[in-house]
């Protein structure tokens, strides 16, 4: 099971979608505060549709408190537009830390010094960045693809 993680998300309707990608992945999301919004906000609800009972969610007050129950700090994998390894190019396992920033601004320095791997998802230099449901897309995509293939 992959996990998903979303640094200070801003956006219910894109966290929502999120979710529901997690359900339908079989993926576990972890959110850390502080949100841009009420968890309990109708727009959530509504990205999330009805999937959000079957969510595997568990919500943290800070990164540090995330970071002490992880078991192997190499299996984190934060995604940042300035890394220089490409999402494709890495090796996902089970159990694995996708980490992504709030929608305006990504991940901060502060968290990114804190974990080695660093990931970018491709892109044309017309655009600063995709949607952040669509990069979980991306990359639970092909994580998912790795680990069905090792099996």
């Amino acid at each position: 099971m992959l996990n998903i993680v979303l640094v200070e998300p801003e956006i219910p309707n894109n966290t929502g979608n999120i979710g529901r990608l997690c359900v339908g992945t079989e993926s576990r999301l972890h959110l850390i505060h502080p949100f841009g919004f009420v968890i309990n906000d109708k727009n959530l609800k509504r990205s999330g549709l009805d999937y959000w009972v079957y969510l595997d969610v568990t919500e943290y007050e800070n990164v540090a408190e995330w970071k002490e129950q992880i078991p192997d700090l190499s299996r984190v994998f934060l995604m940042s537009s300035h890394a220089e390894k490409s999402y494709l190019e890495n090796d996902f396992q089970d159990g694995d830390w996708l980490v992504f920033g709030k929608e305006s601004k990504g991940l901060s320095e502060t968290v990114l010094n804190e974990f080695p791997n660093h990931l970018t998802i491709p892109m044309s230099p017309l655009i600063r960045s995709f949607n952040i449901a669509n990069s979980v897309a991306f990359v639970i995509g092909e994580a998912k693809r790795q680990i069905t293939n090792k099996r």
